[in-house]
């Protein structure tokens, strides 16, 4: 489907056999959790449990004052910096950056990811190399509190899902203070300038100017 296929190269996450037997990623947000727990019983003794179905790889970087909440796995070369919340169910992948105040519940995070400054993120996928300027962040419940929904084109798809955020494809960049409403999906290689309140889908190798300006990517 157009906007929706080719968004992500699963080569570059723990969970790629579980997110390739969905249709959608965000299926798979629903199972998250029990993935997780599955997934850390397993994972190479690189991968130390310093509490409880909390597994950190060796290599990773944890700032004594950050938080992080079962279940959780964090890749090898990982930085989670001062004050870093991660709440539970995240799956953090290599070589990612989680900053300062940056806030992570029921998460994939890809290989590459960079949430560096006051970021919240809930209830998404972001892809490889995947990048969230300062102060952006996903919203993941609707006002009404109604299940989330996902405009593609002329398509409505129900997801079922009372908490999604949104899905980025493999290196999108977001802009500084963006809002990314319930079911955004942001394709791959697009970036969104600043202060924009997205939703829908949104092309890959695009540049969104504004909520009605996109234009295609000059390579």
């Amino acid at each position: 489907m157009e906007g929706l296929d080719n968004l992500l190269d699963l080569s570059h996450t723990l969970a790629w056999e579980y997110l390739n037997s969905f249709k959608y990623p965000w299926q798979a947000l629903s199972g998250l959790k029990e993935f997780i727990l599955k997934l850390g019983a397993s994972l190479p003794p690189e991968y130390m449990e310093i509490s409880p179905n909390v597994w950190v790889h060796e290599n990773a970087k944890i700032a004594p004052t950050a938080y992080i909440g079962a279940p959780a796995i964090i890749g090898g070369g990982t930085e989670v910096r001062h004050c870093a919340f991660i709440r539970g169910s995240a799956l953090v992948g290599e070589g990612c950056v989680v900053g300062n105040s940056a806030e992570l519940k029921n998460v994939i995070l890809f290989d590459g990811v960079q949430v560096p400054h006051y970021n919240y993120v809930g209830d998404s996928v972001l892809g490889y190399k995947a990048h969230m300027g300062a102060g952006s962040i996903t919203s993941n419940v609707k006002a009404d509190r109604t299940p989330v929904w996902v405009k593609c084109g002329d398509e409505r798809i129900e997801t079922g899902l009372k908490k999604f955020g949104a899905i980025l494809g493999d290196f999108a960049e977001i802009g500084c203070n963006c809002v990314l409403n319930p079911g955004t999906v942001i394709g791959r290689n697009t970036s969104v300038y600043p202060l924009i309140s997205a939703r829908g889908v949104y092309p890959s190798d695009s540049i969104v100017k504004s909520a009605d300006k996109i234009v295609k990517r000059k390579h």
